[in-house]
């Protein structure tokens, strides 16, 4: 159909030659230069900062393990009591386990008490609670101590580390050697008439000695104690989260039970 209109007829004509956007009312050759001139020019892209980086988070500068015994020796020199001791304890930095632990887990039960039980290290239940022995392992121990007539008020519960090794892992020497000095000094504070060294690193940091805890368990030793003038019997015994995962020990550790309770009982 041809349209009788025409400006209509020129508008279809435009349309069939590809004009698609209507932008004055007079033609423009765009490729002409004074029609480049007209072309507004592009808009600026507004460019964006660089982010600043975040400050460096600057960590404490590590501690040489000679230089952390060193002050550790000195603080539980210090200690009079077990208050002064445990403040002594918590604001100590030279053991690096306590960068990544939730809590610095001190000690449970009763100080006054006979007997002294010393284990490995926190694990992620004593971490979370800031108390030793307090997940499955803990209760096997009350489990045990119960079945010879005592409990937390009739014993002392703490540990050679008091932060928790990542994963559980076992401690290394020089982690021990940054809290033996406090150890040292809670035992002496407290006076026990017996320790219990549960597993086989608190049985051989405290003796001085390679053995497994196989070889050394039921045994009895005279414990020299820095600040005491008599040695502490000292019994060696499965560690309860060991007999977690090797039942069939537990005869043996019941066996270690029945020799500290004859013990104790010589000595009341």
């Amino acid at each position: 159909m041809t349209l009788a209109n025409p400006l209509a007829r020129l508008l279809e004509w435009y349309v069939a030659m590809g004009a698609d956007e209507a932008i004055d009312l007079d033609p423009h050759d765009s490729s002409a230069p004074a029609a480049l001139e007209r072309r507004p020019p592009p808009r600026a892209v507004p460019t964006l900062a660089a982010p600043t980086p975040p400050a460096p988070i600057l960590a404490a500068p590590l501690v040489a393990p000679a230089a952390a015994a060193a002050t550790a020796r000195e603080l539980a020199e210090r200690a009079q009591s077990l208050a002064e001791l445990e403040t002594a304890v918590r604001s100590f930095e030279g053991c690096q386990l306590k960068r990544t632990a939730t809590n610095t887990v001190f000690a449970d039960g009763n100080p006054a008490a006979p007997i002294m039980i010393v284990g490995e290290a926190p694990g992620a239940d004593e971490d979370r609670i800031g108390r030793p022995f307090v997940g499955r392992a803990g209760q096997l121990l009350d489990r045990m101590l119960a079945a010879i007539g005592i409990d937390r008020s009739s014993a002392y519960i703490t540990n050679v580390l008091f932060w928790r090794p990542p994963g559980n892992r076992k401690p290394t020497p020089e982690e021990v050697a940054a809290c033996l000095p406090f150890l040292w000094r809670h035992i002496a504070l407290v006076h026990p008439k017996a320790v219990v060294m549960a597993g086989g690193t608190s049985a051989s940091t405290l003796l001085g000695r390679n053995e497994g805890i196989t070889r050394l368990r039921g045994r009895w030793f005279d414990l020299a104690v820095p600040g005491l003038a008599d040695p502490v019997p000292a019994l060696a015994t499965y560690h309860p989260s060991f007999l977690l995962r090797t039942p069939a020990r537990k005869a043996e550790a019941w066996a270690d039970l029945l020799s500290l309770q004859t013990r104790m009982e010589g000595k009341a």
